[in-house]
């Protein structure tokens, strides 16, 4: 690291240097311009000796107050371009003030200080531009490797900003081993212009004759906002061509707003998912987060996990991980170590269910905000386990909540689940019944708590998508309990963020519903991934329905009954009118369930948690039923709440 900050020093040191002598002969040059001649005059060589130690001290001074000497000059670009204008024209500005306060003005041509201008900014800038040019390649004969054998002769879909970044890094960087052929793009005025010499060869659904005539070898898709449908036509126009595609994240996953070559990755399933980036009104979720100790629940979880990393970036006092698996624990207080170095993080290994060990931690670090996204949530496993899940689902919500209240915390977030609405399975009843444990408590105390209801997040533990990942992998089948099955989607960084979008906007006794956009056929689903796994469904891979299990329905809702959606500021966010509850009743109920439990699951357990929900309607073979395949239980569309 001195090393390295050593060889930097003197970098800086040598361009100062540089622009010093730059400086110096600019000053001799407009002179020289001015009068035509290389053989200035006494008088001349003496107005020029005062005023080059001003132009020195002057435009160094500028130089360096304005940044010019800690950018990278491989990376100079227009903007410092405007920086170096502004500097030499208020460097001219003082030099000809302090040459009237000296009353020495009269006695040099006023001519010569614009032509300094232009030449200072001319040396200073050329020397900079040249340098880029050089680093970039331009200067070399084989321009873009075109004539190496050995690159990789590569198509461009888009002739947009991010495919201009993506052409100028490849031309700037030939150990890239990359060869553009040009670009494709379906905006019919863009046709054949040409970016940095290369051209625009058509559309899309020209890609097959381009890569055939050129010989392309891989397929850039540099369309961060493509739609899912316009990726899908992309994707299978690649793929009957033969030929090799690569596409950028979505412009919110291109965290500095740079488009670069390895920033190109393979087709995932969720650029076919249409889902678009959320926008945050960062402000807002800043002004809940910044400085404030803030503790998650499940914090080693799929959403957990995300919420850590992305509660994180918003400076918080502390952070609280509470969690009781100690690998996952682990994992992401580690990864947090070393994303945020400077956050002051507490991992805390505990359970929900451990009132103690919850109330030592609240007692301990005085969160200001929790999330709390502890649950047990797989479906199948749930009715095989209904008592565990409602002890922990139920009683866990119960213990992190009440003493949240308690302990004083302004903020509690519960993260939720569709399932939770008109419920046929003992997960979704459960987390209906910790809705229903928020709702109540925020009626009488302090602390504002806030529900968030959201559908099925991609890849997380325990999900299809992993699952027919490994089927697939397997050489299949690839198990779909029914043909006309329909899910919710969105991405975990989606979700994470429209819960802490949400979290700014609740003002306490909310229900927030997260807008998931279209359902998504399972089985389309499972044939999507088969091909971009470059295999053909139902050929290569066989997919196979096993029928649908206890609990599980074709559509899943968002709303119970009673309740009315009403749009708020932010698009993708939605907020149920909650109905109306008899708190002290509700308890009483509530109560008499978790110590109904204490006897184990029986039919009369059932008939307590109808009086909570009464909407709970548990299908033939619901709870206790006994699952005698492992078949049975080879997937399970969820969305992930918990560890």
């Amino acid at each position: 690291m001195i090393e390295i900050m050593h060889k930097q020093r003197i970098k800086q040191i040598l361009v100062f240097v540089s622009d010093a002598l730059l400086v110096s002969a600019s000053l001799f040059i407009s002179y020289s311009l001015r009068f035509g001649t290389l053989m200035l005059s006494e008088e001349q060589l003496r107005q020029i000796l005062f005023t080059l130690p001003l132009a020195l001290i002057i435009r160094l001074f500028l130089f360096y107050n304005r940044g010019l000497y800690r950018g990278m000059w491989r990376f100079v670009s227009v903007r410092d371009l405007i920086v170096l204008l502004q500097s030499a024209t208020f460097g001219s500005l003082f030099i000809v003030g302090l040459l009237f306060l000296f009353q020495r003005l009269n006695e040099y041509p006023r001519s010569v200080f614009i032509i300094d201008w232009f030449i200072v900014i001319v040396l200073v800038g050329g020397s900079r531009f040249t340098y880029r040019l050089y680093r970039e390649g331009w200067f070399k004969v084989n321009i873009a490797n075109s004539s190496d054998p050995a690159s990789k002769k590569i198509l461009i879909v888009g002739a947009g900003r991010a495919g201009e970044m993506i052409l100028r890094e490849i031309l700037g960087n030939y150990r890239l081993g990359y060869a553009p052929v040009g670009f494709v793009d379906d905006n019919r005025a863009k046709r054949n212009l040409t970016i940095h010499g290369y051209k625009v060869l058509g559309n899309t659904r020209d890609i097959p004759n381009i890569v055939e005539e050129h010989k392309v070898e891989e397929v850039f898709l540099a369309i961060p906002v493509a739609p899912s449908k316009a990726k899908r036509r992309i994707m299978m126009t690649c793929k009957n061509a033969h030929v090799k595609f690569k596409t950028l994240p979505a412009v919110g996953d291109i965290l500095d707003g740079t488009v670069k070559v390895s920033a190109l990755r393979e087709f995932q399933i969720e650029d076919l998912l249409g889902r678009e980036s959320a926008k945050l009104d960062t402000g807002a979720i800043k002004s809940y987060l910044r400085e404030k100790t803030v503790m998650i629940t499940g914090a080693g979880g799929s959403i957990g996990s995300e919420l850590c990393r992305q509660v994180a970036k918003y400076s918080p006092k502390q952070l609280i991980l509470f969690e009781r698996s100690e690998f996952n624990l682990y994992q992401i207080h580690m990864t947090l170590m070393e994303l945020f170095p400077d956050l002051e993080l507490h991992p805390v290994i505990g359970d929900v269910l451990n009132q103690q060990r919850v109330e030592k931690t609240l007692k301990q670090f005085m969160p200001e905000v929790i999330f709390h996204a502890a649950a047990y949530k797989h479906v199948p496993l749930m009715e095989i386990n209904p008592d565990e899940a409602l002890i922990n689902n139920v009683l866990g919500t119960w213990t992190v909540a009440h003493l949240a209240v308690t302990h004083g915390v302004r903020k509690f977030v519960m993260v939720s689940t569709d399932k939770a609405v008109r419920p046929t399975n003992i997960m979704g009843a459960s987390k209906r019944i910790a809705e229903l444990i928020c709702q109540g408590l925020g009626e009488s105390s302090k602390t504002k708590f806030v529900t968030v209801r959201f559908g099925n997040v991609l890849n997380s533990i325990g999900s299809v998508i992993p699952r027919f990942k490994e089927q697939i992998a397997k050489g299949g089948p690839v198990t779909v309990t029914h043909p006309e099955i329909y899910r919710y989607f969105m991405t975990i960084p989606e979700a994470v963020q429209l819960i802490m979008q949400a979290g700014a906007m609740g003002q306490g006794g909310e229900i927030f519903i997260l807008d998931m956009g279209e359902p998504v056929k399972i089985v389309d689903l499972a044939r999507d991934m088969i091909s971009l796994s470059g295999l053909e469904p139902d050929k290569d891979i066989k997919i196979v329905f096993t029928g649908l299990r206890p609990g599980e329905k074709l559509y899943e809702e968002l709303l119970t009954q009673g309740e009315e959606i009403k749009s708020t500021l932010h698009e993708k966010i939605k907020v149920a009118a909650a109905e109306q509850i008899n708190w002290p009743i509700l308890l009483g109920n509530i109560e008499a369930l978790l110590d109904e439990l204490q006897k184990g699951f029986k039919d009369r357990t059932v008939n307590k948690i109808k009086l909570i929900v009464p909407d709970y309607q548990p299908e033939k073979g619901g709870p206790g039923t006994v699952i005698h395949s492992i078949r049975d239980m080879e997937y399970e569309i969820i969305p992930d709440i918990a560890n």
